[in-house]
């Protein structure tokens, strides 16, 4: 069989690295290529000022769109898979479940279609009214437009199949292993290593940063507590938090540097994470990848990505839940020694990079044979 020619959609584009869809685009792209795939990235052109055809191996067509938050997306979507089903792709690839109307288009133009739906966006408190519709009915339209649905992980299959009646493929997504290389990085912020706690994540209601800073200003620790992350908007939510009046509360603003990102990782008392709305997530991917000690907030997807506590300890919303696990892995701290030893051996088992490339070529092989 000659090799299968893929085509990618939904994303910024690639080499653009912004967020984990872009991550994931890079990561998954170039493994494709190395096992002798014919691999092309759809790319938002207005991203772009050098535009070359391919870049280690990965082929890019650019498609304009407008310079819209809410709609760049969507269009640019829509032409791209357009383009793509009139072109000599094998399996079209696309990530986004906002995207899911757009498998009409392939569906009469009788093409292979997967498509990743990541999170609940739908619940997420940034789509409120119209946008949380929408996100609903184009996920429930995508289970039956495409020909595979791919969720990242099980109790996100669970979701779809409550929701919207429909069977799904459950393919994670990956990190990479690192370890501290450069760890006086975190000295411009006069931190020292296991002298703080950390986030990283985007200032919004959904990764619970003010819950995290209530708690963590109810604690007595000693410790600092590093927030890594903004919105590229004006924010009341955001410009809430940043006022907040605490000398131990530093707020970094965005670490496009990513070895200095990696080293507060590597080098931080513990990691929280807050996210509530979605699967596997890259960023807690990333923190066990790098050896953190993790403390998230208790959600079934939080669960099981650290395999019901193994691999992390958890918090609740209720009022100084928090601050009592502060409190007791500050007067205990060997627990959390034991957490960052194993943490990497929860990517090694089960999110690298590289399983989950194999589980997608099974997945595109057997597409083009059924």
């Amino acid at each position: 069989m000659p090799n299968l020619k893929i085509a990618i959609i939904g994303s910024r584009g690639y080499p653009y690295v912004y967020s984990g869809y872009e991550t994931f685009v890079k990561e998954l792209a170039e493994r494709l290529v190395k096992e002798h795939y014919d691999v092309t990235v759809y790319c938002h052109r207005n991203l772009f000022i050098e535009r070359p055809a391919s870049v280690k191996g990965v082929n890019l067509v650019y498609i304009p769109t407008i310079e819209k938050k809410s709609l760049s997306q969507i269009l640019h979507s829509a032409q791209a898979m357009l383009h793509a089903c009139l072109s000599a792709f094998d399996v079209i690839l696309v990530v986004n479940s906002a995207n899911g109307p757009f498998g009409l288009l392939s569906k009469m133009l009788r093409k292979k279609t997967a498509i990743n739906v990541d999170g609940l966006e739908w619940m997420r408190p940034k789509w409120k009214g119209l946008g949380s519709k929408y996100f609903y009915w184009a996920s429930n339209m995508a289970t039956k437009l495409y020909d595979v649905i791919i969720t990242d992980s099980d109790e996100m299959q669970k979701v779809y199949a409550r929701e919207f009646n429909a069977e799904s493929t459950v393919i994670a997504y990956g990190a990479n292993i690192r370890e501290s290389k450069h760890p006086e990085l975190i000295n411009r912020w006069d931190l020292i290593q296991n002298g703080y706690y950390l986030v990283v994540g985007r200032l919004i209601p959904d990764n619970n940063a003010d819950l995290i800073l209530r708690e963590f200003i109810r604690s007595s620790s000693d410790r600092k507590l590093v927030i890594v992350g903004d919105v590229p908007y004006k924010d009341a939510y955001a410009q809430s938090l940043k006022g907040l009046d605490d000398p131990r509360i530093i707020f970094t603003g965005y670490v496009n540097d990513q070895d200095v990102l990696a080293e507060l990782y590597h080098n931080c008392f513990a990691y929280f994470h807050g996210h509530e709305f979605g699967g596997t997530n890259p960023t807690m991917l990333k923190a066990l990848a790098y050896g953190c000690a993790i403390i998230a907030l208790d959600t079934v997807f939080n669960r099981e990505m650290l395999n019901d506590g193994q691999f992390g300890f958890f918090f609740t919303k209720e009022y100084d839940d928090l601050a009592g696990v502060i409190h007791s892995v500050e007067a205990g701290p060997l627990p959390l020694v034991e957490l960052r030893r194993k943490s990497r051996q929860r990517i090694t088992d089960n999110y690298t990079w590289e399983k989950i490339t194999d589980q997608y070529i099974q997945l595109f092989e057997q597409m083009v044979q059924s």
